[in-house]
């Protein structure tokens, strides 16, 4: 197949942020293009988005199951190939289950879905049909993230005892969901957010981050979540005491009301043997700590990396390379993936390196067992997924 991969997307109006950010990473390796969409929950505010983007009127529609319904009486040569998620959560598991089940793969935005029993259901979907699946979980894809993880799996650091991992951000300290604001409105909506705001948003990005570096997985938690803004629906802070499943211990800390704060994820990784540290605000980094040698800072591009760093690094050191690089790093692994599978061709395990539905039902039971923790007077509330 010596084409690109078709895309159609369900959300991401020309309005929106992340639909946006989805269409730049997904075209930035020249490997997908953008054939179709259901842009809106109105008909009249898609087919506007569908003239914004360039795209024939007979390609634009009203609803994601016109739209799926439509592209597969298409012949095969003008389908798309599969779609793209960038709705609100409460709007990710009903297209996800149906282009499934009509032939298409997916890609999704993150939480996977709106709660943990429409997760377990979409899995079942998704070992029923066969098709592929890709969760954004976007900043697995920077490369001194894989760097870290790498230098983990090789037993660089030794046996792993301490991770901590923080999201502090500042934009809803104060409740700006009733100015008007859609980003606000919706995530601090139950009914389309789902049972967690902050957690919900960015703690499990900082769930996402910690067992995707370390390779370990939580198994017990104690959680503190508050709701700060007079009004506000869901939490929007939480501190999460966490015991992984080597006997680690660790430390969550995500918050939407620290002022002054943009997107500022970190992890610090400690083991036997040394430590990690990256900021997602200087992604381009990565520190390495011993006792005997100090802190050493590692480069994006410079030194000796490992093989699976250097294949999702993009550009010459020294140059900025960040959030949409990252983010394109998922949909081109996807692509690769997918495109071998339509070629007959066994994928290369390098490019089989994104999230998908495991680590969306870990996500949304993160999420669960959180509300749980806050919920009890027990100390330790145990992580099932």
């Amino acid at each position: 197949m010596n084409r690109k991969l078709r895309m159609g997307m369900v959300g991401g109006g020309i309005d929106a942020f992340i639909g946006s950010v989805h269409r730049m990473a997904a075209a930035l390796d020249g490997q997908i293009e953008l054939v179709c969409g259901a842009f809106s929950s109105t008909a009249e505010r898609s087919k506007k988005s569908g003239e914004a983007l360039g795209l024939p009127a007979d390609r634009v529609y009203a609803n994601f199951e016109e739209m799926i319904q439509k592209e597969k009486e298409l012949p095969e040569g003008q389908r798309m190939d599969f779609i793209s998620i960038v709705t609100p959560n409460h709007m990710h598991f009903g297209p996800a289950k149906m282009a499934m089940e009509n032939g298409f793969h997916v890609v999704c935005d993150k939480p996977v879905t709106l709660n943990l029993e429409e997760a377990k259901a979409l899995k079942e979907v998704i070992d029923r049909t066969g098709m592929l699946f890709c969760l954004t979980h976007n900043y697995t894809g920077y490369p001194m993230v894989k760097e870290a993880r790498e230098m983990i799996k090789s037993g660089k650091l030794g046996k792993i005892r301490k991770v901590i991992v923080e999201y502090p951000q500042g934009w809803l300290a104060q409740l700006l969901e009733a100015s008007g604001n859609k980003q606000a409105d919706w995530r601090t909506d139950p009914a389309r957010s789902g049972a967690a705001g902050c957690m919900g948003d960015i703690g499990t990005h900082a769930e996402n981050l910690a067992e995707y570096i370390t390779g370990l997985k939580i198994t017990e938690l104690c959680a503190d979540l508050t709701t700060f803004v007079e009004g506000r629906k869901l939490e929007d802070d939480g501190n999460v005491l966490l015991r992984f499943d080597n006997g680690a211990k660790g430390v969550l800390h995500a918050s939407q009301i620290c002022n002054g704060e943009e997107n500022d994820l970190n992890i610090r990784v400690y083991g036997e043997l040394g430590g990690i540290q990256w900021f997602q605000m200087e992604p381009n980094t990565l520190l390495y700590k011993t006792n005997e040698e100090g802190t050493r800072r590692i480069r994006t591009g410079v030194g000796n990396l490992s093989e699976h760093t250097k294949a999702h690094i993009r550009i010459p050191a020294g140059h900025p390379e960040a959030f949409l690089e990252a983010f394109a790093n998922l949909y081109r692994n996807f692509a690769f993936t997918l495109r071998s599978r339509l070629n007959g061709e066994e994928p290369n395990p390098i490019y089989q390196d994104f999230p998908g539905i495991e680590e969306g039902i870990r996500g949304l039971a993160f999420i669960d067992t959180c509300i749980a923790s806050n919920n009890s007077n027990e100390k330790w509330t145990k992580f099932v997924s």
